[in-house]
């Protein structure tokens, strides 16, 4: 019989570790390289590894432990849940208390009409649904045609092949997406590489222009939905010019075109509140999807949250709705983000970091005035740093310098684990930061760059 061992030794577990495939990894350096970290255990806002190296968590597991690690209360509630109930399904007419009661709180906390929620298991399946749900909307509205799906370069919408087909195309390199010439995707809202001299009102009337001529050359009457993040993250955690989102909804909405904010980071205290969309962006989404924050990542577990009038349409006699996931609203999961939610609440934890979240932003900006730091970008707790080979002209490092690689080896080792991507270094922390911390990562950070500076100069 064979069960599970916490006690590994780093060789031990690396040992075991060549049968599994990593998510997004070179796999081919993998095989020759067995400098891996293995997380063996997780306290607060750090996490430790099989060397007994203490480790701040800079990326939040991975976008999502926003409460910090080893919160009792989630364990407490799936731990209870288990024992009661440890598993049923929520297909045909069947139910349990778990589901139904964070179904509810989720429609409390969304903002405005939406108040259906249709659980999953990842974003990126959440992604997947909304557009599922809205394709059927409209057979049932008698709109055959209108299927086609907006969304732009530099998005990340997950890694299912629809939600990749949605996400820009240098995450598919050598990979097919599914649903060729039903995505298009729009221009990117990066000021600082695609605006050039434009003002910043001058850039938004750039990117609004090009959803309108979108829209023209592909007929309103064929396209569903519009879907975007309110701050983009795997693409380099970009944030729009001050408006995009509420224009952008509004030409939507004026075209009968569904608006879907993938909150699937920026959801439950990233941004300083539960949901981004309407009070940090000022819109009213169609559909909301979020996955990660909402259990902290102690479960998996995503929603679909979608608007009354969808609702009403998918919901009308005579016709069933085909979708569904073993493990939608899975007990144990929704317990979870029961209990995550309750420590938000109970903790201000949103509210904590519209202070604390600015201080961490502010903190990392002061890293502008080193060389190779071309821009820091975000808002609270989703920030990136882009580095560049020339800060005058934003000539960037080449591939073969792996910047972002050698920075954050840097950090990790000063003990602080950050998330490189090409020439960007991503921070997204656990929400539950003290300000010492803060000021910690910025040293970190400072002297991690300094030290590849000297190299690659």
């Amino acid at each position: 019989m064979t069960n599970f061992n916490p006690n590994l030794t780093t060789d031990e577990i690396l040992t075991k570790d060549a049968h599994l495939i990593q998510s997004f990894a070179n796999l081919d350096a993998l095989k020759q390289d067995s400098a891996r970290t293995a997380i063996v255990r997780g306290k607060g806002a750090y996490v430790y590894d099989s060397e007994g190296n203490e480790l701040i968590d800079g990326i939040g597991g991975l976008w999502c432990v926003n409460v910090g690690h080893g919160r009792q209360e989630i364990i407490d509630a799936v731990t209870t849940q288990l024992q009661q109930l440890d598993y049923y399904s929520t297909f045909y007419n069947f139910t349990h208390p778990a589901a139904a009661m964070l179904s509810e709180k989720i429609a409390s906390l969304a903002p405005g009409h939406l108040n259906s929620v249709y659980f999953s298991n990842s974003g990126s399946v959440a992604n997947d649904t909304a557009v599922r749900m809205l394709h059927h909307y409209n057979n049932r509205l008698g709109r055959p045609k209108k299927k086609k799906i907006l969304s732009r370069i530099g998005a990340y919408h997950g890694s299912t092949h629809l939600a990749m087909a949605m996400t820009t195309p240098l995450y598919s390199e050598g990979w097919d997406t599914a649903a060729e010439g039903l995505v298009h995707h729009l221009k990117c809202p990066n000021a600082y590489r695609e605006a050039g001299e434009m003002t910043e009102a001058e850039f938004l009337n750039f990117l609004l222009d090009d959803l309108r001529e979108t829209i023209e050359k592909l007929g309103a009457e064929n396209i569903a939905c519009f879907v975007a993040e309110p701050v983009m993250g795997a693409g380099g955690v970009i944030v729009p010019p001050e408006g995009y989102h509420k224009r952008m909804a509004d030409i939507c909405a004026e075209n009968d075109i569904k608006f879907i904010a993938d909150e699937v980071v920026t959801a439950f205290g990233r941004l300083g509140h539960m949901f981004a969309s309407e009070d940090v962006f000022g819109t009213q989404p169609d559909i909301i999807n979020t996955a990660k924050g909402l259990t902290s990542g102690y479960q998996p577990l995503a929603a679909t949250i979608v608007s009354d009038e969808i609702y009403d349409v998918i919901s009308r006699p005579g016709g069933m709705f085909l979708h569904g996931m073993t493990y939608s609203g899975h007990p144990a999961a929704a317990a979870a983000g029961l209990a995550n939610i309750g420590i938000m609440e109970s903790e201000g934890l949103p509210q904590q970091v519209q202070t604390t979240g600015k201080v961490f932003e502010n903190s990392l900006r002061g890293l502008e005035d080193m060389d190779i730091v071309g821009e820091v970008r975000g808002s609270h707790f989703m920030m990136g740093i882009e580095f560049v080979k020339d800060k005058e002209t934003k000539e960037v490092f080449s591939d073969e310098h792996q910047v972002g690689l050698r920075i954050a080896q840097a950090a990790q080792k000063r003990g602080l684990i950050a998330r490189p991507l090409g020439n960007i270094a991503i921070l997204s922390p656990t929400l539950i930061l003290t300000e010492e911390e803060i000021a910690r990562i910025g040293v970190i950070l400072r002297e991690s760059i300094e030290e590849v500076t000297r190299e690659v100069h």
